[in-house]
């Protein structure tokens, strides 16, 4: 199998991108398909003495900028390793492609280079986040801050067939991000969602409030773009928050010193939990090739493990699920509407 990489995106480019895309090899035995300025990346691998096994290079010119807007992604940045990455993606060189770079530029290019399946409205970034009982799944995460109900509806079906078909739930809760759990909370978009969530082919738990996420009451939260990103933002914040506040009261005094030895297995724990290169990046669901956004500060664990999650993605057939189950979802409205029309 062969996974292309954007050698150029993200921060600590294209170093990390190098050294995760060795590693992945030497792990999983992928081949590696890594796209940028070849000079740069030889020069880089020379500089650090890492061997090039494994690891192809497709020539392409610079990067898209992050404040970049990300529709020039087609135009001015069309020689960029992102957008030639995806067209070799969609011309079958490689089986995905990871890159660290612009999300909106990603989402944009993944739309309209690589497409989107058939019946999609919109493409979803989900993202995995631990809780109490383990994780959950928050979609769509940002790239759609507005979302009719039809749109929502499929973030929930391709977020229950990732969490089936990757993280190994047979039957994933899905519940709806709303400002109360009675079916009548929230705006017009939220009801009408309720609604179809109950009649898709999908485990619908009903409207979850977000003190309810870290708790595990739900394996699927659905939710637009702009609503998953601040709850992500917060997520990351407070994460961060008890981390440094474990640590100054851990690190407080000899005794507490002495404490945090006796709990150093627990602490490590808790902190490769909260860990997010664990999971390496966000596949852009609803995507007809798979595509893995890796979060832009990502180092070369992250990098490898989103080659990883990208090899198991295409092996567990998950676009193929989806496309399955959009299917179903298709056939079950056009009988509905059949049958309201004869009654």
């Amino acid at each position: 199998m062969k996974i292309i990489v954007d050698a150029f995106g993200g921060d600590n480019a294209p170093l990390a991108m190098i050294e995760g895309s060795l590693q992945a090899h030497r792990e999983y035995g992928v081949q590696i398909l890594l796209v940028g300025e070849r000079d740069k990346i030889e020069q880089c691998a020379k500089e650090h003495n890492l061997p090039l096994d494994g690891i192809e290079i497709l020539e392409a010119q610079g990067m898209i900028p992050v404040e970049a807007d990300p529709t020039t992604l087609l135009k001015e940045y069309a020689d960029s390793s992102m957008a030639v990455g995806m067209q070799a993606l969609k011309e079958g060189k490689g089986a995905a492609f990871v890159s660290a770079g612009s999300t909106g530029a990603l989402v944009v290019g993944a739309s309209l280079i690589v497409k989107r399946l058939k019946g999609v409205r919109r493409t979803a970034i989900p993202t995995i986040i631990p809780s109490e009982k383990g994780c959950f799944m928050l979609i769509d995460s940002g790239a759609n801050a507005e979302c009719n109900s039809d749109m929502l509806l499929q973030f929930g079906l391709m977020g229950s067939v990732y969490m089936q078909k990757i993280m190994g739930m047979s039957s994933p809760r899905v519940g709806l991000i709303n400002i109360g759990t009675e079916e009548r909370k929230g705006l017009d978009v939220h009801r009408e969602t309720y609604h179809k969530l109950q009649n898709a082919p999908v485990n619908f738990i009903g409207n979850v409030e977000a003190r309810g996420l870290p708790l595990g009451e739900c394996d699927v939260a659905v939710c637009d773009g702009f609503t998953g990103n601040v709850v992500l933002k917060l997520v990351e914040g407070m994460a961060k928050f008890f981390s440094h506040m474990l640590k100054d009261m851990l690190l407080r005094s000899t005794k507490t010193k002495i404490a945090a030895l006796l709990l150093k297995d627990g602490v490590q724990e808790f902190k490769s939990k909260i860990d997010a290169s664990a999971y390496g990046g966000a596949p852009l669901l609803g995507i007809s090739k798979m595509v893995i956004k890796a979060h832009g500060n990502s180092d070369a664990r992250a990098i490898q493990n989103a080659i990883r999650q990208a090899k198991e993605c295409i092996e567990n057939g998950v676009i193929e699920a989806i496309a399955d189950n959009l299917s179903q979802l298709k056939e079950q409205a056009k009988e509905q509407e059949e049958a309201h029309h004869n009654s």
